[in-house]
């Protein structure tokens, strides 16, 4: 507790000595969109973030951007040089990780502002230029209280499912430093409790986030290093399948198949999955293990289909 609310203390602080400095020169220019319908000039869009440093415009502010966010493409790295602007998106994290405790008193106007600013914190990462210096400061690591959360209410879920999205645009680009980093995190025990208890959105980013891990080399290496990471992952997975039987859907089925492909690259891993693979995944659809509204799913599927053939193949099934 006490290194968030140093935290906390720090960038309340910081907040409040932000002031009214100008942008850097560098980015006066225009900005450039191939978006339909009315664009915010450039003067709108730099006084909407300078407003991300006054408190009391803030608000407003953080709505603008975040709807605009896709058709300004310069924005990430206008949001990272500007004096002041991190820091208050950071700020508006961490002052409500008080809200997050028990018995959580987070609001739905709460959880769309700090949304928001999440929003923008994903243009961050998405961004070639900011990215490494998005992960350079360690700013990941501030969404994981929210991630942390179990809460069932609209204003969590919204919350988990944003910061998830953040996460997600980072490992989204292939990049060897973001698997890096975040193998070096809990974000693996964190996606596996979202995966397990979660809404069936939270659950399909956070069952592509293990995805994307284990698709990397090193990611299916960190897994599969010890028999404590493999079956946490693998009896996650199994009771995502049983829970597929009872609410389909295709969509989150596709990227836990491709999680069991994966592993089955590992010879360890695939010895164990020939014992531990659940047996809807080597029935014939057609079979009783598969209700029909799963069977019709994967039917249409051809790519989740062909993983899964694969898979059995793999692990000598069929």
């Amino acid at each position: 507790v006490l290194p968030w609310l140093a935290a906390m203390d720090f960038f309340q602080n910081a907040g409040q000595q932000l002031g009214a400095a100008s942008m850097p020169r560098q980015y006066a220019g225009p900005m450039t969109s191939s978006a339909p319908g009315r664009l915010p000039g450039s003067d709108e869009v730099y006084h909407l973030v300078q407003d991300l440093r006054v408190v009391e415009r803030r608000e407003q502010a953080l709505l603008e951007l975040s709807k605009r966010r896709e058709s300004l493409h310069d924005l990430a790295p206008i949001l990272w040089h500007s004096f002041g602007t991190v820091v208050a998106l950071i700020q508006e994290i961490v002052c409500i990780y008080p809200q997050l405790s028990p018995p959580p008193t987070l609001t739905a106007p709460a959880s769309n502002r700090v949304c928001n600013s999440l929003a923008l914190l994903q243009c961050v990462a998405s961004h070639p230029e900011t990215r490494p210096l998005f992960l350079k400061a360690h700013i990941p690591l501030l969404l994981y209280p929210f991630l942390n959360t179990v809460s069932k209410d609209r204003p969590f879920e919204y919350l988990r499912l944003t910061s998830l999205g953040v996460i997600g645009a980072l490992v989204k680009v292939d990049d060897a430093e973001v698997i890096s980093f975040l193998l070096q995190t809990e974000i693996i025990p964190l996606c596996l409790r979202i995966m397990e208890t979660g809404s069936e959105l939270s659950k399909t980013v956070a069952t592509f986030i293990v995805q994307k891990l284990l698709l990397d080399d090193m990611g299916l290496t960190y897994i599969c290093q010890t028999a404590e990471r493999f079956y946490a992952v693998s009896s996650v997975l199994a009771k995502m399948v049983t829970t597929l039987q009872h609410t389909p859907s295709i969509r989150l089925l596709k990227h836990v198949v491709r999680c069991y492909l994966r592993l089955s690259d590992n010879p360890r891993a695939r010895e164990a999955l020939r014992q531990c693979l659940p047996e809807a995944l080597q029935a014939d659809p057609s079979s009783p293990h598969w209700s029909e509204a799963m069977a019709k799913c994967l039917h249409e599927d051809t790519a989740t289909k062909r993983w899964l053939t694969q898979l059995l193949q793999n692990l000598s099934l069929r």
